[in-house]
């Protein structure tokens, strides 16, 4: 049996290749309602673009049928079909392949070439939890998802700023938010000594509040340097703070000072190139114009800042029946904490809360609920939140609570099966090739509930399958 991994992307790669020079024609197919007869299709005009009046030629239905090639899943058929080419594979043989290397699957897959180095910024955590608002927790909770994303998928990242309240670090723990703690400042002489030397207030220190440098005019940059495009027209003089220089000094020594053992190759080097770098400000929409200075203050003081920087702007957050703006993150987190603790003692009876083996599983579930509500609208879009008791909940299918309680549920059946193995209650599983499967084969219909009248086939009617037979609203084995 073949053991090297199947993928979508070298099935792809190599159905385009069969059908000659060329742009992409196939595509995976995804839709429920298709998957029954298809696995990937080349639709009908996508073909009539490649071939004269989009018919296939046969030498290229011979190379679709024959597919092999590292990675590449074997077909089983391949016909026209009125939507264009329709490709099924041998379901059985990629199960097996699949199955008998689940591990190798659920890990991602090593890139062959290193992948782009990535500063991933968030300006909420520099404050304290107690400030952080419900738009700014969105924000933590999307670049968390980000940086995860971005590692599966063989990208090096690199997260600031550097968290330095131990009561943000718990706040964080709390979230299941995986990010770094701050160790020591970092220097701001360099950038204060350039900031003195261009501030228009510099020498007026008198009238000067402490911590204020001065002020820089960053429309003159914008102009000359063609940046114009994405910043807000209204960005004008930006007031230079001791505060505002510690941010930059953070952000340049995380580009250049990158750590040679987190990258391979061109990264780990001390003079890496800083535009070989991406770094992307997540921001609320509350933050954008502040750190839309940020990023011109940066060119303007640091001619070697990278040119390029991507923000992504969070939309605001707010609760259904109450001003969002006066409710902070960990007070919502507690909120949504204690409805988790009132659905579980309404379900299971006692004051669970008080159960020390209970205390994992309500924050974890509270975290589900908090992720799941906070990630499931597209991050630049307005997010609502209802409050009511009804959205936690372990039977509706919107809820973090239900995606998690269920996982709960199902992991604890598996648990129990490997002990119940071990313990010899069940007989050894017998090897799949001496199981018969010829039972499904037929399609049998679902069992009516006991208020519902049963609409399947009678047990006369020629649809009706013949192998079993119902008692009692169980399904069992049965005769002709």
């Amino acid at each position: 049996m073949a053991t090297e991994r199947l993928g979508v992307e070298e099935t792809l790669g190599a159905l385009n290749a069969a059908l000659g020079p060329g742009g992409r024609v196939w595509i995976k197919e995804t839709r429920a309602r298709h998957l029954r007869a298809r696995d990937f299709l080349a639709p009908r005009r996508a073909l009539q673009a490649r071939f004269e009046d989009g018919q296939v030629p046969e030498n290229v239905f011979r190379a679709v049928a024959c597919l092999q090639g590292p990675g590449v899943a074997p077909v089983l058929r391949c016909a026209p079909t009125p939507a264009g080419l329709s490709l099924q594979l041998q379901r059985p043989a990629v199960f097996e392949r699949v199955l008998g290397a689940v591990a190798a699957y659920a890990a991602p897959a090593s890139p062959a070439l290193p992948g782009p180095r990535v500063l991933l910024h968030c300006p909420a955590l520099r404050g304290s939890p107690s400030e952080l608002r419900l738009s700014q927790l969105r924000t933590v909770l999307v670049a968390d998802h980000l940086a995860r994303a971005l590692r599966t998928h063989g990208a090096c990242v690199r997260l600031l700023p550097a968290v330095r309240d131990p009561h943000m670090l718990n706040f964080l723990k709390q979230l299941r938010v995986d990010w770094p703690a701050a160790s020591e400042r970092i220097s701001t002489e360099i950038l204060r000594s350039r900031a003195l030397a261009q501030l228009t207030s510099a020498h007026n220190g008198g009238t000067l509040t402490p911590g204020v440098l001065g002020s820089l005019c960053l429309k003159e940059l914008v102009k000359e340097q063609g940046r114009a495009a994405g910043y807000d027209p209204n960005v004008d003089n930006c007031l230079v703070t001791e505060d505002l220089l510690s941010v930059l000094a953070e952000l340049q020594e995380a580009l250049w000072h990158w750590p040679k053992d987190s990258y391979r190759g061109l990264a780990g080097a001390p003079d890496a190139d800083a535009d070989s770098c991406l770094v992307i400000h997540v921001v609320s929409c509350e933050e954008e114009f502040q750190q839309q200075k940020l990023d011109l203050l940066w060119w303007k003081l640091d001619d070697k800042a990278p040119l390029i920087q991507k923000h992504l702007v969070c939309g605001p957050v707010k609760v259904a029946g109450t001003p969002g703006t006066l409710m902070t993150a960990p007070e919502y987190y507690e909120f949504r904490h204690a409805q988790v603790c009132k659905a579980s003692a309404l379900k299971y009876g006692g004051n669970l809360a008080q159960d020390p083996a209970w205390t994992e599983i309500f924050g974890v579930l509270s975290v589900a609920t908090i992720k799941f509500e906070m990630l499931s609208t597209a991050p630049q879009s307005q997010l609502l939140l209802d409050p009511a008791d009804s959205t936690i909940s372990t039977k509706g299918t919107k809820s973090g609570t239900f995606v998690m309680y269920n996982c709960a549920r199902l992991a604890t059946l598996f648990e129990s099966y490997k002990c119940s193995m071990e313990k010899g209650l069940y007989p050894t599983f017998p090897p799949v090739s001496s199981l018969d499967f010829s039972l499904l084969h037929d399609e049998v219909p679902p069992l009516p509930r006991p208020n519902e009248p049963d609409r399947s086939p009678g047990p006369h009617s020629p649809r009706a399958p013949h192998h079993c037979t119902h008692r009692n609203d169980v399904q069992v084995s049965g005769t002709t």
